[in-house]
């Protein structure tokens, strides 16, 4: 099976290509969000793995994707986002003057930043600002990126792990073609992904809830953006713990539908074991 993902070689998606699925036939770099949702949406052998929420900055704002594209969704990964210091081999942190990266690994490092000293540099993603580093050999040039990153375009680690907070996680979903989903198991856990748009009626999100509230169901996230071209009109990306096979669950669903004007399922998929921590 092959993967699709936004960024350059060594970027995190990649890495945590790598990690999860190491017989991974293909890693195919992506330049937008949006061309690897192409890729998974007209070749069922390959996936697309995309960054859905990291643990400091939030959402990454996908769900407009995911409702143009209504793949299915059928697994989860949690990575750890360690950001370094990435040099020209020799250089000296004495002399480094910029620091070249994605705004978010800015933000995430942003105390290591202003106690260096340095100018903050906006750059496309974090893999390619180790890659420009590397192309322009300019001593006081540096980039924050992964480990991975420094081993790929041969750069020299000078610091690791200077994000702000050191737990820093980013939640990657994997999207496919085809419809695909475990059979339910009691010895597992899982989550129910969906996406639903409510009828135009006082309390209409209350109301749409309250069988979920009654069931004891748990909802572990519910993000809602307006309809393409509206501010008056929303669709909703909601989880929910457990599989559609369990009765909580399909009656929860049956009774949130009575108050829908459209509602598709999106993808049953195994809880990772990160939620168990």
């Amino acid at each position: 099976m092959k993967y699709a993902y936004q960024g350059v070689p060594g970027s995190y998606s990649e890495s945590c290509i790598k990690k999860n699925y190491p017989n991974c036939s293909e890693a195919i770099s992506c330049r937008t969000f949006q061309d690897a949702f192409e890729l998974a949406k007209n070749d069922k052998n390959i996936k697309a793995l995309v960054p859905e929420q990291n643990q400091l900055i939030g959402s990454i704002n996908i769900e407009t994707l995911i409702l143009k594209y209504r793949l299915n969704i059928v697994a989860e990964h949690f990575y750890p986002i360690n950001h370094s210091l990435l040099v020209i081999p020799g250089s000296k942190l004495s002399e480094i003057k910029d620091v070249y990266s994605h705004t978010a690994a800015l933000s995430q490092t942003s105390s290591f930043i202003r106690r260096n000293n340095l100018r903050e540099n906006v750059m496309a993603d974090t893999a390619g600002s180790a890659a420009f580093i590397a192309k322009k050999k300019d001593k006081t040039k540096a980039a924050i990126a992964s480990d991975d990153s420094a081993k790929i375009y041969g750069l020299e680690i000078i610091n690791s792990k200077i994000q702000d907070e050191k737990e820093n996680f980013t939640r990657f979903l994997v999207f496919q073609k085809n419809i695909d989903q475990p059979k339910f198991d009691l010895k597992n856990k899982y989550i129910t992904s969906f996406l639903f748009k409510l009828k135009n009626k006082p309390s209409a999100l209350f109301q749409s809830l309250t069988g979920m509230s009654l069931r004891q169901v748990d909802m572990t996230k519910l993000h809602s953006f307006p309809e393409k071209g509206t501010f008056s009109s929303y669709y909703f990306f909601c989880e929910v713990q457990g599989h559609i096979e369990e009765e909580k669950i399909s009656g929860a669903l049956s009774d949130l539908e009575l108050h829908c004007s459209e509602f598709q399922l999106l993808g049953v998929f195994k809880q990772s074991s990160f939620r168990n921590r």
